[in-house]
């Protein structure tokens, strides 16, 4: 795997990558000017989750030229009875519009409508994250604010990586992802009030831009939290979105540390689809049947290993964020699913991790867009 360690520019004179390869930090320029792919197909997002003991929030803020989304995300963790509601408001030929800052150090971003409201600020070694959405669900309001924080003291690594697509030089994934930022905020929503209380709540940033080729489908998961020794921790895995040869986006954190891996294999168990009959001279309708075909089941414990045998891991299931749209030339089938793992990571030195029932997700995403 190659790390890539020099300040220059992401893109040359002919819009392809420079130096394919992982990073600890944004130290690639990205320059949308640059992009030599058409317009239309450059996709720039950040997304923040933050988490706490039961609770979970998602904030997007997404322009793909031709469309943008600003999302919002609740959800309720609990093993027994969880519950989560996605709300998404999207806008039409957005082409660069909502103005998406170079880097994730610096800028500050911001959407709005008529019924909702979205903001990333930077302040100091600070992101705050504010956010209204008068429609949430059944005619419902959510508001909140988030303070994450960039500790001065950290080394403040982070998964970056910067990938090409085989059958198109001009498409590129740039990526940024941070784990297991110190937070505390609250949320109000159908007259509660969650609060994420600092000390036990985490922050993480999601932040790419690119362009993509049309049709692909990816992995990732991460997790945030404090271990028994009170260290800060946490790991950003995936793979399987545009040519990995050059690296991989598997890191372990320990106090802001990264410890690199590396590649991943989900291993996600299956099931026989099924389908609902609609009548006719052998069955009546109404009736699920099961078919020969094999689809995954989410909801089943996974196991997550790595070929360098330093990630070892079991995923138990909690709640399917799950969301399907096909208008046919686009389609998107996202299966983001919380849950616990447990298990073992071997850092660096050797020294090896255990949890058990540390919060987190994995998803599996399929896009043609």
């Amino acid at each position: 795997m190659h790390e890539i360690t020099e300040r220059h520019a992401l893109l040359d004179e002919q819009g392809r990558l420079t130096e394919p390869g992982y990073a600890r930090s944004l130290i690639l320029n990205y320059d949308r000017s640059a992009i030599k792919a058409p317009k239309l197909r450059i996709k720039e997002w950040d997304y923040y989750l933050v988490t706490a003991p039961g609770l979970a929030v998602a904030l997007t803020i997404d322009d793909n030229s031709y469309m943008g989304l600003d999302s919002v995300s609740l959800l309720i963790l609990d093993p027994e009875k969880p519950w989560q509601i996605t709300t998404s408001l999207m806008q039409f030929m957005t082409g660069g519009r909502k103005k998406l800052p170079p880097t994730s150090d610096t800028g500050d971003v911001h959407t709005k409508g008529k019924t909702h409201e979205i903001s990333f600020l930077r302040v100091g070694d600070k992101r705050i994250l504010e956010f209204r959405m008068d429609k949430f669900w059944q005619g419902k309001p959510i508001r909140g604010e988030f303070t994450l924080l960039d500790p001065p003291e950290d080394p403040d690594d982070s998964m970056v990586i910067a990938t090409p697509f085989p059958e198109n030089e001009k498409a590129f994934y740039y990526n940024q992802k941070k784990i297991a930022m110190p937070a505390s905020g609250w949320v109000e929503y159908d007259g509660t009030r969650y609060e994420f209380k600092e000390g036990e709540s985490f922050g993480l940033l999601d932040w790419g831009r690119g362009v993509w080729t049309y049709n692909n489908t990816w992995y990732w998961g991460a997790a945030q939290g404090y271990l028994p020794d009170g260290r800060r921790f946490g790991w950003n895995i995936g793979y399987g979105f545009g040519d990995t040869s050059a690296a991989s986006e598997n890191m372990v954190f320990v106090d802001g540390v990264a410890h690199k891996l590396g590649r991943l294999v989900f291993d996600i168990p299956d099931k026989n689809g099924t389908y609902t009959t609609r009548g006719g001279c052998c069955m009546p309708s109404g009736k699920t049947v099961e078919t020969a075909e094999r689809v995954d089941d989410f909801m089943s414990p996974w196991i997550i290993t790595s070929d360098d045998g330093r990630f070892e891991m079991s995923f138990k299931p909690i709640i399917d964020r799950a969301a399907k749209t096909d208008f046919k030339v686009l389609c998107s089938d996202q299966h983001q699913v919380f849950g616990l793992f447990t298990g073992t990571v071997v850092l660096d030195d050797g020294s090896k991790v255990e949890v058990e029932d540390f919060p987190g997700f994995a998803e599996k995403v399929k896009n043609k867009w």
